[in-house]
């Protein structure tokens, strides 16, 4: 019963206003203001500022300086066999295997459509009887997103929506909760095909960036966006971050890849996730 009573207060909260008021909360320089945030969001999430370049929270200039932090590239070595796909992020492996009658598994009991989630005929259709794999991203996890399988970049689309929060209990209780949020889509060339990453944003989200852009993408209608011309990125390459928590799905075509079922749910970006199956180029 509570657990149904917190995902359905969401419907009336203000959802956008409250992720206004927290970034902007976020980006407060005042010493003794992100000073005290950061301490309490380490203490409360216990994250490990051993691996991150700046282990003195003092010298983070805001939380969200903090939040995007850059960890020691001895932390996260990348696998880098050709053959093998790696996560894109460090979290939890929500969800995942073959997409079947073009839905995926949200939760036991709940799943959404591909074209809902991607908001493109033409894209899903890329993906259907394809592969995807759901990572959820805690509050205390880092929140860089990275290149899984080197590729070249064809379109970003971004689709404005919810924010609701993303977690177990509304996976299991909000329907389509990753085809309602606020979400960006970025379809890539691969030897393997195409390959999708989406980043999903959820309540307090303050932004999700890009390499390629100088701020926190935010429309109130579907956009295509300007994307630069040949950007090839490598396995491991950095792609964007998140400004606070959610989701990233990353999605594959048919017959490409194996999921790697060793693979723990528990996960870094970084580490082998699944094994190609075919080479198109």
């Amino acid at each position: 019963m509570l657990k149904k009573l917190f995902a359905y207060f969401q419907y009336i909260l203000p959802q956008h206003l409250l992720t206004k008021l927290f970034a902007r909360l976020g980006q407060v320089s005042t010493p003794w203001v992100k000073n005290n945030l950061i301490h309490s969001f380490v203490k409360y999430y216990q994250v490990d500022l051993n691996e991150a370049v700046i282990e003195d929270v003092t010298n983070y200039p805001t939380f969200n300086d903090f939040f995007i932090r850059h960890l020691k590239p001895t932390c996260r070595p990348i696998n880098h066999d050709d053959s093998f796909v790696v996560s894109p992020v460090d979290g939890t492996i929500a969800q995942g295997g073959k997409i079947r009658k073009n839905q995926l598994l949200q939760a036991k009991g709940h799943s959404f459509s591909l074209e809902a989630l991607l908001a493109h005929a033409k894209t899903a259709a890329l993906f259907e009887n394809g592969e995807y794999e759901t990572f959820y991203l805690a509050p205390r996890n880092y929140h860089r997103v990275h290149m899984p399988f080197s590729g070249k970049l064809l379109s970003a689309t971004y689709i404005p929506g919810r924010l609701f929060s993303v977690n177990k209990i509304t996976a299991e209780i909000i329907p389509d909760l990753y085809a309602r949020n606020e979400r960006l889509v970025m379809l890539f060339e691969t030897e393997l095909g195409p390959m999708a990453i989406v980043m999903v944003g959820a309540l307090i989200v303050g932004g999700m960036q890009t390499i390629w852009m100088n701020r926190p993408v935010k429309y109130t209608s579907i956009q295509e966006l300007l994307i630069p011309t040949n950007l090839v990125l490598n396995k491991g390459d950095e792609l964007g971050y998140f400004i606070v928590g959610s989701t990233v799905l990353l999605l594959f075509g048919p017959q490409t890849i194996h999921w790697d079922p060793e693979t723990p749910r528990s996960i870094h970006f970084g580490q082998k996730i699944a094994t190609k199956i075919i080479s198109l180029h």
